[in-house]
């Protein structure tokens, strides 16, 4: 029997609860530990506040004399070692937060990064990054925080409840019966509340993405405002999104505040039944001092769990949502990566046929029966106008985007074939367009493309891509760099990027406008030492310059409007 979907994911998609209560089941697996921890040690809590009402009455009843039990001093004893296992209960509950909490949220976290990064490149793409990183931080810790606390804590309420109406059901049946009457309320008032809500997160927790994205993307960009002068227009954008914000949470806070009022009033109702009920017994003689401050201790460890229930409403819509985002990261369709597949040593060549490509079904194509041969050991440069599609090819040639019809193929030196994949991406070093450094140090961008290069191959790389100024650094190779190479001039970022790209032994060589900062000189001297020192690797340019056509074997132009066409 077809059932509707009950819950609407960020972009529209919907997901039934059983999909995402699957998913958090699978998910929780991974962290059964922390969770069994943090119920146990407060079922425990719930034993010892049980037993601390019991022995409040016990004590006070021997105090006003009203049962011939063991001593007093005995009770008091007994109340200051419940008072004391709670204290270390409450330590023994922070240390598990603390320690195994940090643990299962990095946990999570290293997860959705390693699903991100081996993730198919397109597909990553439609999600703004600011977006992903607020899923990695927000989204992660909700979800974590639900399965690791959320639900021991729920758990625990209901034990509490059970066993606080046990108790005072124990001591007085027509009272228990009364205060739980509370109970249809609450069911009925959540059920209305749960609804409301549940749109009200989304809207919040999409307008949080906006507001990250657009501050991640202006610092980023920071050079690019200044220089348009649209500081101020950048900071009312990022107004404009708080303001909505700052709406929907008064809405949300609004919403929320009646019914938790409504809710409030009913509890308040419940708490002056029992403390009328208590008082008019104890005046009637039905009842013990001792039995009316536990009544009182048990309707609060009753209407406690009740309202605890109330606050878990949030929680797990926000839970849910968190979830929701993070199940359409993972969602994305993984690369199918088997291994690595090497070439064999020689030179190796690149057969591309017919190849048809548009990057969604509705957007211009790109490539129409496009065919290409670049031959074992040849250096290619490819030209072409913006927009005809020179970026493309490369990425097809990585295997990063994937043409709708025809092949590729990589041809080795044994003549054997092997059609383009990510397991065939080991064979290319590439140098992209533009500043590719990362936040570090040049040596730990270097090694990047090679991990286990020696001191001596990471400066012979960086002589062949004239960026041994590193060598006069007063930090050598330990000299830090900032987020796209900050501190670094484009062209000194440029040629140790190039650095990097050499350091990879591979077959092909692929550089997108790899020389675009250098002074004519310098891509002089960068382009000649490259084509000397690695004569017989088949190199792909894709620029503009007129030096790099100087040691072309063979040149073809694309052409926007007939890429097909040499």
């Amino acid at each position: 029997m077809f059932k509707r979907p009950r819950h609407r994911t960020s972009n529209g998609r919907l997901v039934s609860y059983r999909r995402l209560l699957s998913w958090l089941w699978h998910t929780w697996r991974g962290f059964r530990t922390q969770a069994m921890l943090n119920a146990l040690i407060g079922l425990i809590l719930v034993l010892t506040d049980l037993a601390f009402v019991y022995a409040t009455k016990m004590a006070v009843d021997i105090a006003t004399g009203d049962r011939a039990t063991p001593a007093l001093r005995v009770a008091i004893v007994i109340l200051a070692a419940i008072i004391t296992l709670q204290v270390v209960l409450g330590i023994a509950s922070r240390w598990v937060k603390a320690t195994l909490g940090v643990r299962a949220q990095n946990k999570m976290q290293r997860h959705i990064f390693e699903r991100l990064l081996e993730s198919r490149w397109k597909d990553v793409r439609r999600f703004h990054t600011g977006n992903l990183i607020n899923r990695i931080e927000r989204d992660v810790y909700d979800v974590i925080g639900f399965l690791t606390e959320s639900i021991p804590s729920l758990i625990n309420t209901v034990v509490q409840f059970t066993g606080a109406f046990a108790l005072l059901f124990y001591f007085d049946k027509e009272l228990a019966v009364l205060v739980v009457l509370i109970l249809p309320f609450f069911l009925l008032s959540s059920k209305l509340y749960v609804k409301k809500m549940r749109v009200l997160t989304h809207k919040v927790r999409d307008t949080e993405s906006r507001i990250q994205a657009i501050i991640q993307e202006s610092l980023q960009h920071t050079l690019v405002i200044k220089t348009l002068e649209s500081t101020q227009g950048t900071i009312e954008k990022l107004s404009g999104f708080q303001r909505q914000l700052r709406r929907e949470i008064v809405t949300k806070t609004k919403y929320s505040s009646i019914s938790s009022g409504l809710m409030n009033f009913g509890f308040a109702l419940g708490y002056m039944l029992t403390f009328s009920w208590g008082t008019w017994s104890l005046h009637n003689g039905l009842i013990t001092y001792g039995a009316l401050i536990a009544f009182v201790q048990l309707v609060g460890q009753i209407q406690g769990p009740v309202k605890q229930l109330t606050r878990f409403i949030p929680v797990f819509i926000g839970s849910f949502t968190a979830t929701e985002r993070l199940m359409e990261i993972e969602g994305i369709p993984l690369e199918e990566h088997h291994g690595d597949e090497p070439l064999p040593a020689g030179p190796a060549g690149i057969e591309v046929r017919n190849i048809t490509f548009s990057y969604t079904p509705t957007s211009r194509r790109i490539f129409d029966q496009f065919s290409f041969s670049f031959p074992a050991g040849s250096v290619t440069a490819i030209l072409g106008e913006t927009g005809s599609g020179k970026t493309t090819l490369i990425r097809l040639l990585l295997s990063l985007v994937e043409s709708k019809d025809g092949t590729i193929e990589l041809v080795g030196s044994d003549g054997k074939t092997l059609p383009v994949s990510p397991d065939t991406r080991c064979n290319f070093s590439y140098v992209p367009q533009g500043n590719t450094l990362l936040s570090g140090t040049i040596r730990s961008n270097l090694e990047l493309s090679n991990p286990s290069a020696t001191e001596e191959e990471l400066y012979e790389a960086l002589r062949l891509a004239h960026a041994d100024f590193v060598t006069s650094l007063p930090e050598g190779l330990d000299t830090p760099c900032g987020e796209m190479g900050d501190g670094l001039s484009e062209g000194q970022a440029q040629r140790i990027a190039i650095a990097r790209a050499l350091l990879k032994d591979a077959p092909y060589l692929l550089l997108d406008e790899a020389t675009s900062a250098l002074d004519e000189e310098t891509e002089r001297a960068v382009l000649k030492d490259i084509m000397e020192r690695y004569k017989g690797r088949t190199i792909i340019f894709v620029t503009h310059r007129p030096e790099a056509l100087k040691y072309s074997t063979q040149t073809f132009r694309l052409h926007k409007k007939h890429s097909g066409n040499k």
